[in-house]
């Protein structure tokens, strides 16, 4: 597929939260940011949220069939809603990460959806990274070093993306490509909403903490934090990623406490793993800029600028939508594995030299 210029392309997206499926038009060029289009979002509902729950953890070589029902479906009906559409990007379902053991698995068939859609489609993002011995995340850091040049910042910056784990990607705009080193130092931090989400629905079947508003009642564990803070996780070197149920010693630990004590726990165990997470930035990020569901939970927010001192903003406060943010970045990756650029490197991966992952699934238009 040649590409000559900006593109339209859609983006699909659907994370650890388990909330549903967002996807965003950007047009690029796989460089610069030309404009951002229309997005959607189809929502999961309980009976897709629960099979897609009961499949986390599972490889391909599992019983994967009725959670790949739900993805498909899914993507089909939101996908075929836009209009004018280059490429897609498919980032599928996260099922299981190990990238230092069995790899890691996105749940999805980007041929069979690239021949419904008629489009073509770039999947399975994450294996070639892997291969080459990188950890296959993050990979929005790329996106994030384009939306730093399309806000023309000048000084070190950060992204926070707050979904079911959270990631930071720390940004000097001094630099031209974003695969030059120093550019980006991108890792995990640790968990956003995942363990706070299912400590929720299990308590009180509800999907989240809405609005924070149970941590704002509670007191912290500071006990439990300080446990939790001295996981080996915390004293690796960046890059690094996670999978979502890494902690699950800490949604353990929290078990004993009150439904408010243990989101004000969970809440602030993320706040602090942020800020332990700053600590390997090479200079101080002048803002923060917060994209994903966390950015909904003001005491997510509060606590996170008190443990940082940062000036924590939402990615709303700079003209972007925190919501579609991931979205776009796969619309913006799929259109540089079209052409053959990178989409991650040594500083984001850690994988071993830039590399450009990803399938492109052209539809057989013959049959």
């Amino acid at each position: 597929m040649k590409i000559k210029g900006p593109v339209r392309a859609l983006g699909a997206m659907s994370g650890t939260s388990l909330d549903g499926i967002d996807a965003a038009v950007l047009v690029t060029d796989g460089e610069t940011i030309s404009s951002f289009g229309d997005s959607d979002y189809r929502e999961y509902s309980d009976r897709e949220r629960a099979t897609l729950r009961a499949a986390l953890g599972l490889w391909p070589d599992d019983d994967v069939a009725a959670a790949a029902r739900v993805v498909a479906k899914g993507h089909d009906v939101l996908l075929s809603g836009f209009a004018d559409v280059d490429l897609v990007g498919f980032h599928g379902q996260t099922l299981a990460h190990d990238p230092a053991g069995r790899g890691t698995h996105q749940l999805g068939d980007g041929a069979a959806l690239a021949q419904a859609l008629g489009i073509p489609v770039v999947w399975d993002f994450r294996s070639a990274d892997v291969r080459l011995g990188g950890q296959g995340a993050p990979l929005a850091p790329f996106y994030h070093f384009a939306l730093a040049k399309w806000m023309k910042a000048d000084r070190p910056l950060a992204f926070l993306n707050l979904g079911g784990v959270g990631n930071l990607t720390w940004i000097d705009p001094a630099y031209q490509k974003p695969e030059e080193d120093g550019a980006l130092l991108a890792f995990d931090t640790g968990p956003a909403n995942a363990l706070l989400d299912d400590a929720m629905l299990t308590r009180t079947g509800l999907p989240r903490d809405e609005g924070g508003r149970l941590a704002a009642q509670g007191e912290i564990d500071d006990a439990i934090v300080a446990d939790f803070l001295q996981h080996a996780y915390f004293y690796k070197i960046p890059p690094k990623s996670l999978d979502r149920d890494t902690f699950q010693h800490l949604a353990q630990a929290v078990a004993v406490l009150s439904d408010a004590d243990a989101a004000a726990t969970l809440t602030a165990a993320t706040a602090l793993s942020v800020a332990e997470g700053l600590r390997h930035c090479p200079a101080p990020p002048q803002t923060i800029w917060v994209c994903g569901g966390g950015r909904h939970n003001p005491t997510m927010m509060q606590m996170i600028d008190a443990a940082t001192g940062a000036r924590v903003r939402p990615v709303e406060d700079a003209g972007l939508d925190g919501d579609m943010l991931e979205a776009q970045a796969f619309a913006y990756l799929a259109v540089r594995v079209a052409r053959g650029l990178p989409t991650s490197c040594p500083g984001t991966t850690g994988v071993r030299a830039a590399v450009s992952g990803g399938t492109l699934s052209v539809p057989d238009t013959s049959r």
